[in-house]
């Protein structure tokens, strides 16, 4: 990506687009916090919050590099991730009341139309 992504709507779009590399990391649910969900206060040292849950087995130290690496290198900034298992009491909850879902929706492949005999 050329430039960094300089609001939501624009990190939004991203995500949509790599999304199928984004399940490849044993993502389950992705979900954006900070600054960038409420699309203020954006400037040019801000990184993005992530809080992410993998599927299960695939929560390894690999996955969550790589990840982080893909994330930074498609939106142009640093990126955060906390796992949802790892919140803790006291800021946990501050985080789940504004955290958004990213829908990562893997494209569909279309069957094979069937010609009738």
């Amino acid at each position: 990506m050329s430039g960094k992504v300089q609001n939501k709507t624009m990190l939004l779009d991203l995500l949509a687009k790599g999304s199928d590399q984004i399940h490849d990391f044993g993502i389950k649910s992705l979900g954006l916090f900070g600054s960038f969900v409420r699309d203020e206060g954006i400037h040019d040292e801000s990184d993005i919050d992530f809080l992410i849950e993998f599927q299960p087995d695939q929560g390894t130290f690999r996955n969550l590099m790589d990840l982080g690496y893909f994330l930074e290198d498609l939106t142009g900034r640093k990126v955060e991730l906390i796992g949802r298992d790892s919140l803790s009491k006291f800021i946990g909850p501050h985080i789940l009341k504004e955290v958004q879902n990213v829908p990562l929706v893997r494209p569909r492949i279309p069957q094979a139309h069937r010609r009738s005999a």
